[in-house]
């Protein structure tokens, strides 16, 4: 059984900025992760998809993205510097390697359980990220719908939908931007809506969104959300006009990142998107909604989000809420000596931001802890 001072379960980008600052401050850590390569993960979404964050706010710790990359990479692009950024810190990754159980063992280690055998470690970072596991719901009558129903992970470009009714269930990020790109591409496209999202803007008055956020997050969350809620009317306008309910909950007030426009609001506003309220079932030529209303639909996609995995991969009681997360901070000290957590912050500050403040806060622990 190799014996490891540090396993970084999980070389996503949030997991390769731990093992980054961790290099930085002298340690030596292995990464598990399940995919093949490197940046998989990112390479395997639509094609269409680019970062919601701006270049200099999205570098991983102590090695920022090269300045003459786009403001918002694209996802290939990101997919590269992820690999870049291994190399440059010369990172010991178990690639293709899932790990399938983490719990505590003899001498006060950690014994990590994968596909290519057993590893104990004095501290293990769990890095698997909260969008481990797709979520396709179990919708009365799935069995029976003859058309094709993929989760939005699933995914890749519009070409193969033109032309065709398409049901896009669920409006985050990625619903609102699958919609937009099958409309813009010939598509019929429905958007089925259970708890509709604020809409902002991706660059408000030529400022980028995650810039005002970070300023708005200063403020009491009330007067911030107010202020994000002008901003929004006065750049996209009154979406209610268009069919769009009320948003049902305020980013600040949830801390709950919003849907940021990159095309959806355009294709509401020429009509080519039809909102319907939730799907209740499905049927063999399409859905029934929470309204009785019913449609035909070719193809329909779930953008249902994600969970975490955590509750079947860690088997340490207390360790994670009632979602099944990590029950303490990213990049914090645990009740459970050795065990640490990165890349589950929830922040409007963005995700890539937040993980590498968190590898930054992360390395001396694990340093203070391995010295002790």
């Amino acid at each position: 059984m190799p014996d490891v001072a540090i396993m970084i379960v999980g070389a996503g980008a949030a997991g390769l900025s731990a093992a980054g600052a961790m290099r930085k401050a002298g340690l030596d850590p292995v990464l598990l992760d399940r995919d093949s390569r490197i940046g998989g993960t990112w390479e395997r979404r639509y094609d269409r998809l680019r970062l919601h964050t701006v270049r200099e706010l999205s570098g991983l710790a102590h090695y920022p993205i090269p300045a003459n990359e786009p403001r918002y990479m694209p996802r290939d692009r990101y997919a590269a510097y992820l690999c870049d950024y291994a190399r440059h810190f010369d990172l010991k990754i178990i690639a293709g390697c899932a790990a399938r159980a983490i719990r505590p063992c003899e001498g006060g280690r950690w014994l990590v359980e994968s596909d290519c055998g057993p590893w104990r470690a004095r501290a293990v970072v769990i890095a698997t990220g909260q969008y481990h596991e797709p979520v396709l719901p179990a919708w009365p009558g799935r069995e029976l719908y003859h058309g094709a129903l993929l989760h939005s992970h699933e995914y890749r470009n519009p070409e193969e939908y033109a032309g065709k009714r398409a049901l896009v269930v669920g409006l985050g990020n990625s619903g609102a931007e699958i919609a937009a790109d099958l409309a813009e591409h010939g598509a019929a496209v429905a958007v089925a809506i259970r708890t509709p999202p604020p809409v902002v803007p991706r660059d408000p008055f030529g400022v980028p969104v995650q810039r005002t956020g970070m300023l708005l997050s200063r403020l009491p969350t009330g007067l911030a959300d107010r202020l994000g809620r002008l901003t929004a009317r006065a750049v996209l306008g009154d979406l209610t006009r268009y069919g769009m309910p009320a948003p049902a909950w305020l980013p600040y007030a949830t801390s709950s990142v919003p849907v940021i426009d990159v095309g959806f609001v355009a294709a509401l506003k020429r009509g080519a998107l039809a909102l319907r309220p939730a799907v209740t079932r499905l049927t063999p030529e399409g859905a029934v909604f929470a309204d009785g209303s019913e449609g035909a639909f070719e193809v329909i996609i779930a953008a249902t989000g994600y969970r975490s995995g955590l509750p079947g991969l860690l088997h340490v009681p207390g360790a994670l809420d009632e979602r099944g997360e990590p029950a303490f901070p990213s990049g914090a000290r645990t009740a459970f000596p050795g065990l640490y957590f990165i890349g589950y912050t929830h922040s409007l500050r963005g995700h890539l931001y937040e993980a590498n403040r968190a590898s930054r806060r992360l390395a001396p622990l694990v340093a203070e802890y391995l010295a002790l």
